[in-house]
C-alpha cells in the first residue's frame, strides 16, 4: 500500500516549507509496516504559526471582530468538509492508533462536525453583552470576549474527536489556534488542515505544527500565546501547569484517570453487557476516563468476575479496519511494553482470570488480550495507577458505602459508572463518588454537559456551554447614571 506523505506544514492558511528537514515517520500498529510520513516541526515553525495566529486575531477586521453568525458560516462549510473526509479521517485514525474502525466512524468522523456546530449555535443563540442596572448608580455592560491565540496540544488515543474538543469552541468564541498534535497520530491532523483549507478558514485562524515533548512545552511557553489547553498525561499536565502558573496564563488540563465502575448488588451486567464493554474496555483501553477498576459485591463476587471474564475472552481482537474487530492492538510497541510491564505486576498481585498474553495467530503487531485479574485489593499497583491498555481489576466490597470509598480512594477523579437495575439508587450513589463525570448504567460524552477530572485528572471543563466559557474572557464597560 502506498503511503501518505506530506512535505509541508499548514502555516497561516496555506502550505508552507518547514524550516528543518526532518521527519516525522509513522508506522501501523498492526503491521508495524511504515504507512506515512509529515515534516517535523521546529522552534522556527512555532514562531511562524503563533505569528500568523496573533494577526488573525488582531486584525481589526479579522476573525475575533466577526458576528457569531458570519463564523458560524465558515464552521458550517468546515463542518461538511469534515464530514466528506469522514471515511479517509476514521481510516487513518485506525490506522495509526489501532482504534477499531467502527468506533473511528463514530469518535473521528462525527463527533468533530457535531462540536463544530454545536458551539456555532451556542455563539449565534448567545447575546453579544448584556446590560446589568448598577447598585451603585450606572449600568454595567458585561461581555464575553475571546481569550486569544490558543495552543491546544493533543493525544493519539482519539485524536481528532479531542482536537475538537478545542478547536470548536475556541473557534466559535472568535479565537485562533496553534495545534501540536501527537507524533503518533498527524495523518488526520493534516487531513483535517486540508478541510480547514477547502473551507475557507481565514489565514492563520488554525495552524497545524506537530512535534514531540520539547516543541510542545516551548510552544506552551511561547509569547505570543494568551491560553493553553491540553489532554494527556498528569506528568506532563504538572509540567505545563507549573509552566502556564508562573506566566498567569489560563490552562485547561484533561489528564488521566483510574475510574470506578460500581456494580451494585441488583445489577443485571448481562443485560448492559455492550454498554459495560463500552466503559471498561473501548478502544482497547486508551481512553482517559475508562472504567478499569470494577467493584463488585462479596455476596456475587464469583458471578461477576464471571461476567467480565466471559465479556473480555470473547471479544475479537484483530485488524482495526475489520468491522468485526472489538479489541486492535495498541499504539506502539512502547505503550505495549508498558501494558505487558504491568500485567507481568498483575499477575503476582492477584488471580489472571483471563488473557495475560498475545494473542495466538497476530504474529505482527502490537497486540494485547484483554486481560482481568480478579482478587485484587485497591492498594495493588495495577489498581491504582493508570495502565492505558485493556486490564481490569476486579474489586471486591462489603456494602454500599464501602463501595463508595473504594471508588473514591484514588488520585484521580475522571469518570466512573455505577450499574443497578434501580436507576434512583444508583443516581443516589453517583452523587457520592468524587468524579468529574459518573454515568448510570451507562457513559456517553454527550456534548451539552461539561467533562473533566479533579484531583490528578485536571483542571477546566471541556464541552457543554462551560467548554466555551474556557476560551472567552469577561469584560466590563461602566456606563454613567442617566
Amino acid at each position: 500500500m502506498p503511503t501518505i506523505d506530506y512535505r509541508q506544514l499548514y502555516i497561516g492558511g496555506q502550505w508552507e516549507d518547514p524550516a528543518k528537514s526532518e521527519t516525522i515517520e509513522v508506522f501501523s500498529p498492526s503491521t508495524e509496516q511504515q504507512i506515512g510520513s509529515v515534516p517535523r516541526g521546529s522552534e522556527t515553525d512555532v514562531d511562524a504559526a503563533v505569528a500568523a495566529a496573533r494577526r488573525a486575531f488582531d486584525d481589526p477586521d479579522g476573525w475575533s471582530t466577526w458576528s457569531p453568525s458570519r463564523r458560524g458560516d465558515v464552521l458550517e462549510r468546515f463542518a461538511a468538509e469534515l464530514e466528506a473526509r469522514g471515511e479517509e479521517t476514521a481510516r487513518r485514525v485506525s490506522m495509526q492508533n489501532g482504534m477499531p474502525i467502527w468506533l473511528a466512524q463514530q469518535f473521528e468522523a462525527g463527533f468533530p462536525p457535531l462540536l463544530l456546530r454545536y458551539y456555532s449555535g451556542i455563539m449565534t443563540a448567545t447575546p453579544a453583552e448584556d446590560a446589568r442596572p448598577g447598585m451603585l448608580g450606572g449600568t454595567a455592560l458585561v461581555s464575553r470576549q475571546p481569550v486569544g491565540v490558543v495552543a491546544a496540544i493533543t493525544p493519539w488515543n482519539v485524536p481528532q474527536g479531542i482536537s475538537f474538543l478545542k478547536i470548536a469552541p475556541a473557534l466559535a468564541a472568535g479565537c485562533t489556534m496553534v495545534l501540536k498534535p501527537a507524533e503518533e497520530t498527524v495523518l488526520d491532523a493534516f487531513l483535517m488542515a486540508e478541510a480547514a483549507l477547502a473551507a475557507g478558514l481565514p489565514a492563520g485562524v488554525l495552524n497545524v505544527i506537530p512535534g514531540g515533548r520539547d516543541l510542545g512545552a516551548y510552544l506552551v511557553a511561547h509569547p505570543g500565546i494568551d491560553k493553553v489547553s491540553f489532554t494527556g498525561s498528569t506528568a506532563a499536565g504538572r509540567a505545563i501547569g507549573e509552566t502556564c502558573g508562573r506566566l498567569l496564563r489560563p490552562v485547561t488540563l484533561e489528564l488521566g484517570g483510574k475510574s470506578a465502575a460500581i456494580v451494585l448488588d441488583d445489577a443485571d451486567l448481562g443485560a448492559n453487557i455492550e454498554s459495560f464493554f463500552g466503559v471498561t474496555l473501548l478502544n482497547n483501553g486508551q481512553i482517559c476516563w475508562l472504567n478499569t477498576r470494577v467493584l463488585a459485591p462479596r455476596s456475587r463476587y464469583a458471578e461477576i468476575v464471571d461476567t467480565v471474564t466471559g465479556l473480555a475472552g470473547s471479544l475479537t481482537i484483530g485488524d482495526p479496519l475489520d468491522p468485526e474487530t472489538k479489541i486492535g492492538p495498541l499504539v506502539s510497541s512502547r505503550q505495549r511494553d508498558r501494558v505487558e510491564g504491568y500485567i507481568a505486576k498483575g499477575k503476582k498481585e492477584g488471580r489472571l482470570t483471563t488473557g495475560g498474553g498475545r494473542p495466538k495467530g497476530l504474529d505482527r503487531g502490537w497486540y494485547v488480550e484483554p486481560t482481568v485479574f480478579a482478587d485484587m485489593t485497591n492498594s495493588s499497583q495495577v489498581s491504582c495507577e493508570e495502565i492505558f491498555g485493556p486490564v481490569l481489576s476486579v474489586i471486591p466490597y462489603d456494602n454500599e458505602s464501602e463501595a463508595i470509598a473504594i471508588a473514591n480512594d484514588s488520585n484521580y477523579g475522571l469518570g466512573g459508572t455505577v450499574w443497578s437495575s434501580d436507576v434512583e439508587r444508583a443516581t443516589a450513589v453517583a452523587h457520592k463518588v468524587r468524579s468529574g463525570t459518573v454515568g448510570v448504567n451507562h457513559y456517553t460524552n454527550d456534548p451539552v454537559a461539561p467533562f473533566g477530572g479533579i484531583k490528578d485528572s485536571g483542571i477546566g471543563r471541556e464541552l457543554g456551554p462551560e467548554g466555551l466559557d474556557a476560551f472567552q474572557v469577561y469584560k466590563t464597560i461602566y456606563l454613567p447614571p442617566a
